[in-house]
């Protein structure tokens, strides 16, 4: 029997359904069934389902005789479920990576719970991923179990049933099964919620759930949202048979209401001809259920709610759209007046601070993403390693980037009280991209640029000279750059050629630091338990070749599209080899439509690195991780099929495709030939070429970057170690030479550094 069975029904999602198949089955977490359930679709699911059932014993396809909806699909998969633990997926969803493990230890942790909440996230369909579930909902704070009447709070979470697993009992007494029409979820959610004898939480992102552009019931106009008022009288007949389930009737009510007035309110979800009738069924729905509205365990409401709900009980649909016109308008008023009296006080309280002392032991660090990323990441954690008495605290922003921050370092979010006073009064400040231009460069304040790699494309003033609007630095922003670059105090550079190539297109007077990658050290760090850790963490099967494909992001053409198929790629290259594609631009798998059994998406992992330590090879074109990756001394493959279009329109400092450490292909065909042919791999001229191209690009590739960073601008240039000579480096191995050697071996260690 396994610990989980998740159910994933399929329907026309044929772009998303390889990847969230390949979410449950590249877990870390192996005990599981996947029971896929297509749902009649015309499209490509049901071959999808087969392919990916005949390749994992693990799988097992369902079809539907007719399109019955998403509720119907989940019990068939239920019927056919043997797990200990029932978890849910939509077909265009995705596990993020390590969830299931996660899921595990914490049903492990809380003695497996009937129920146990997790956390998810929502990825639009333009690649953003922002929070799903409200901050602080599930904090694991208090008992590790506890009933709902011990935390009615949680009734506020969104009532979805792929953010839970269900222990299969409390599936069973209840006999709980989905309903047909929309919002399917909400008989199954509440009843089995307020229910539970025991409920665990996990405060941690398990599910990413897919926000499309088109498609999708939820999103969709149409009459079907009229579901919703015949799914809330079954939420209440079956509360009614519940013992105790009296109690939340009022709690429940409160939020139908709610839900109620967010579906009629949201633009294009109901046709206009449905629209009356939807508020007069409202209206009657509420009134059948108004003696479940007493008290309830939700704390009060705000008195605009109460009187939206008295309305829609009342039928007053004319009143009710006064009320919200009068609501919009006041509370645009509010937010201006509120908005710009915040903004004077911030103001204030900046100048202020200006005003007091330096701090001298205060460095805050940041990033473009607003993650815990990059040579920043690398530089604070170092910093914190060899100089504890400074504190460090990072900007970030309200919808976290990638990579959380690690523990004692304080978050600060732009637009703050904390914000302003660090940023006005650290002594260091550290960014790969630009400070607000609002900040003042104090007199004895020191500012590092780290930027973010090895350049190619044209940077900085170069950008402008080409009449092309690049997009990081438009015309109209050559005053800003300027600004910006005479605050700088010191430049960071990976190599010579950065070194030129900043000079150039960053005229001013900062000092560069030619000291290597801070963000590649791990490479010459990490040990051979390390990589066959990330590759297990990324569910990559023991033996297998895993190729990491990471594009550039083309500024010339949004829609531009590398011309790589992954998904036939994967299927050329054969069973023994995996794809990891990182596309560009957060883009993710979708981007490149049906991508296929044999390829992981991985663009929305924080850690780069990672990826590189994990990937036996690097197939990309003028990423700059081209040159991070040279350093471990792993072959690479230059995909450059449109060339001469991108140094045309971005310009560039370097005849790439002359100077490549591995082969240049041109087309798909040439790109499989040379994954699969032996030469890659053994060919001593790939060896050499890579060996000329460290000497020019990685330098310093040696694993004491970040250290040279921090003696130099935090601990006044004292120590600063030298560049380890080539011959005696050792960057972490490769799967391919592990299995050469016949098993994990530790990796030589580096040569030491004295401090003297």
């Amino acid at each position: 029997m396994p610990r989980f069975s998740i159910i994933v029904p399929a329907h026309q999602v044929q772009a998303y359904l390889p990847a969230c198949l390949t979410s449950v089955l590249s877990q870390d977490f192996q005990d599981v069934e996947l029971i896929a359930v297509d749902d009649a679709s015309p499209d490509a699911c049901r071959d999808i389902i087969a392919e990916t059932a005949a390749a994992d014993p693990r799988v097992t396809g369902l079809r539907l005789p007719r399109t019955a909806g998403p509720g119907p699909a989940r019990n068939a998969g239920l019927d056919h479920a043997s797990g200990d633990y029932l978890l849910f997926l939509d077909g265009d969803d995705t596990l993020t990576p390590g969830a299931l493990a996660a899921i595990a230890a914490r049903l492990a942790a809380t003695g497996d719970p009937q129920l146990l909440l997790f956390g998810h996230a929502r990825a639009a369909w333009h690649g953003a991923v922002t929070p799903g579930t409200p901050p602080g909902a599930l904090a694991e704070r208090g008992p590790r179990t506890f009933t709902l009447a011990e935390r009615p709070a949680l009734l506020r979470l969104p009532p979805v049933a792929w953010a839970a697993a269900y222990r299969r009992d409390l599936i069973d007494g209840l006999d709980l099964r989905f309903p047909p029409g929309h919002y399917q979820d909400l008989p199954f959610v509440y009843p089995a919620l307020t229910a539970a004898v025991s409920v665990a939480v996990l405060d941690r992102p398990c599910v990413h759930h897919r926000v499309r552009r088109t498609g999708g019931r939820a999103r969709a106009a149409g009459r079907g949202h009229l579901d919703v008022l015949t799914q809330y009288d079954r939420v209440f007949a079956q509360l009614a048979t519940l013992p105790g389930g009296d109690r939340w009737r009022a709690a429940i009510h409160r939020r139908m209401v709610d839900h109620l007035t967010a579906v009629y309110r949201a633009p294009g979800r109901l046709p206009a001809a449905d629209r009356a009738e939807f508020f007069r069924r409202s209206g009657a729905l509420c009134r059948r259920h108004r003696a479940a509205a007493g008290a309830t365990a939700l704390g009060r409401r705000r008195r605009a709610a109460g009187l939206r709900q008295l309305l829609l009980r009342l039928g007053a649909r004319r009143a009710f759209h006064l009320l919200l016109s009068v609501h919009r308008v006041a509370g645009r008023l509010r937010a201006r007046t509120r908005g710009r009296l915040r903004g004077r006080l911030l103001r204030v309280h900046y100048r202020f601070q200006l005003r007091r002392p330096l701090d001298r032991k205060l460095a805050v660090f940041s990033t473009e993403s607003g993650g815990y990323t990059g040579h920043p990441a690398a530089i604070e954690a170092k910093l914190r390693e060899l100089a504890p008495a400074v504190r460090t605290a990072w900007i970030t922003r309200p919808d976290p980037g990638p990579g959380p921050l690690p523990e004692g370092v304080p978050a600060l979010t732009p637009g703050t009280r904390r914000y302003l006073r660090a940023v006005a009064r650290a002594r260091y400040l550290v960014s790969d991209g630009a400070f607000p231009d609002a900040l003042v460069k104090r007199p004895g304040q020191l500012r590092l640029q780290t930027h973010g790699g090895t350049p190619l494309a044209h940077v900085g003033l170069d950008v402008p000279h080409r009449g092309f609007p690049h997009r990081d630095i438009p015309h109209r922003d050559i005053p800003r750059l300027l600004r910006q670059i005479d605050r700088w105090d010191y430049c960071l550079s990976a190599n010579r050629h950065t070194t030129l190539a900043w000079e150039g297109a960053y005229p001013a007077t900062y000092l560069t630091l030619e000291y290597g990658s801070p963000r590649a050290d791990v490479f010459h760090t990490a040990t051979a338990a390390d990589v066959l850790r990330v590759r297990a963490g990324l569910g990559i099967p023991e033996g297998v070749l895993a190729v990491l494909y990471a594009p550039a992001r083309r500024g010339y053409d949004r829609g531009h599209l590398p011309g790589v198929d992954p998904a036939r790629l994967a299927r050329d290259l054969g069973p023994g080899f995996l794809l990891l594609l990182r596309a560009p631009g957060g883009a993710g798998a979708a981007g490149y439509g049906h991508t296929g059994a044999g390829v992981l998406d991985v663009t929305a992992h924080p850690r780069i690195e990672e990826l590189c330590l994990a990937a036996d090879a690097l197939v990309t074109d003028y990423a700059p991780v081209l040159f991070d990756y040279a350093g471990l001394d792993r072959p690479i493959i230059l995909h450059a099929d449109d060339w001469e279009v991108y140094r045309a329109v971005h310009g560039v400092y370097l005849d790439l495709p002359a100077a490549a450490p591995g082969p240049v292909t041109r087309t798909q065909e040439e790109l499989t030939a040379v994954l699969t042919g032996h030469r890659l791999w053994t060919d001593p001229r790939g060896a050499a070429r890579r060996a000329a191209f460290r000497r020019q690009f990685c330098p310093y590739a040696d694993g004491f970057a970040a250290e040279r960073v921090v003696r130099q601008v935090f601990l006044g240039g004292r120590c600063v170690p030298p560049a380890v000579p080539p011959e005696a480096r050792r960057p972490a191995p490769g799967a391919v030479a592990l299995r050469a050697a016949g098993a994990p071996r530790p990796r030589s260690a580096r040569p030491a550094y004295s401090g003297r």
